[in-house]
């Protein structure tokens, strides 16, 4: 196993070294930012099923080294931790091959298809005291953590209600995997994972999820909405959408104020807090980058802590947030192959 970050020699004197699995769009993504920040850390290999796809990724990213198979990636001894971007189906499998050899690792939202899965990975990760993270980018971005001071702060009062959306238009293509049931796909798990993390990060976890759907030809869901209901009579309604390009933004209201999160609220955004007397506070949220290499980073600060997981988002959420989509996957009669219905 690689050797980790600090307390032994000169551990924090280096970069960590970071391994991708995967070839896709947000791969590519991920690591344009990663040389963004250079603290966070250096990418050093990549992965896919082929040499041939590995190469040209690690071409196209700068990646020192490639390899044509996920196992041989999580043998490289060099390698501090693991950033799993594969489809859905494939995120236990990959992720599970980096734990047990030793990575740390960060695994794409949704975190697994499901909490069953999800949970072999934190028990995994927590039995041989690995870092493990769901790369949920939104909740490192800077407005997110502006947003979390100002409730914090009290500045909204009692909160009272969540609204957000992340509706696109996809062409219908049943060979795409956002259509294939085989690969998760689907508008909740691709995009409605959004607005439910983001409601569980301002109001943690529901205690009645109820959802409807529209289901597409190859039966996964078009466009589905969930409304989540809290104590004490607070809620959230989280939309999510492959037919319709929505607003994409996002509100919390509070009794003594609220915020609106311009455009697209899961990307690095600015927002507006109005209080109940109409005076406006306004946050740019302007970042340099694309705004993934947040994410990025925390991985660096824990690994260099010594942590096992983030305080800002716990691996108890993450398993709390696949809970909640698994009861609104249930709501709208949606598995997937190989899960019982």
């Amino acid at each position: 196993m690689a050797e980790l970050l600090p307390s032994r020699g000169t551990r924090h004197e280096r970069a960590v070294r970071w391994g991708i699995v995967g070839t896709g769009g947000i791969a590519a993504a991920f690591a344009a930012d990663l040389r963004v920040a250079p603290e966070a850390g250096e990418l050093v290999a990549v992965a896919s099923r082929t040499p041939q796809r590995a190469d040209a990724f690690a071409a196209r990213v700068g990646a020192p080294r490639a390899y044509g198979s996920h196992e041989q990636l999580a043998a490289d001894h060099d390698l501090d931790v693991v950033y799993v971007a594969v489809p859905h189906t494939a995120h236990h499998a990959a992720a599970k091959l980096a734990l047990e050899a030793g990575k740390a690792v960060l695994v794409e939202k949704p975190f697994t298809v499901n909490r069953r899965e999800a949970e072999d990975l934190v028990t995994t990760a927590r039995s041989r005291g690995l870092f493990l993270m769901e790369a949920m980018w939104t909740r490192f971005l800077p407005h997110a953590v502006e947003i979390r001071r100002l409730i914090a702060e009290g500045r909204l009062g009692e909160l009272r209600l969540v609204v957000a959306q992340f509706g696109v238009r996809f062409d219908y293509d049943p060979t795409s995997r956002m259509f294939d049931p085989a690969l998760g796909g689907g508008a909740l798990l691709d995009l409605g994972v959004y607005p439910v993390s983001f409601a569980a990060m301002v109001l943690g976890a529901p205690s009645e999820v109820t959802a409807t759907a529209d289901l597409g030809p190859t039966g996964v869901d078009a466009q589905t909405a969930v409304t989540l209901r809290y104590p004490g009579g607070r809620q959230a309604v989280a939309v999510s959408s492959m037919e319709a390009w929505l607003p994409n933004g996002a509100t919390i209201a509070g009794r003594d104020a609220r915020i609106d999160v311009d455009g697209m609220f899961y990307r690095p955004a600015p927002f507006t807090l109005t209080d109940r007397h109409g005076d406006q506070e306004r946050f740019d949220g302007a970042v340099a980058g694309g705004g993934m290499q947040f994410e990025a980073l925390e991985v660096a600060r824990c690994l260099r802590a010594g942590l096992t997981e983030t305080p800002v988002l716990p691996l108890d959420e993450t398993l709390s947030i696949m809970e909640t989509l698994d009861r609104a996957r249930a709501a709208i009669g949606l598995t997937y192959p190989g899960e019982a219905a």
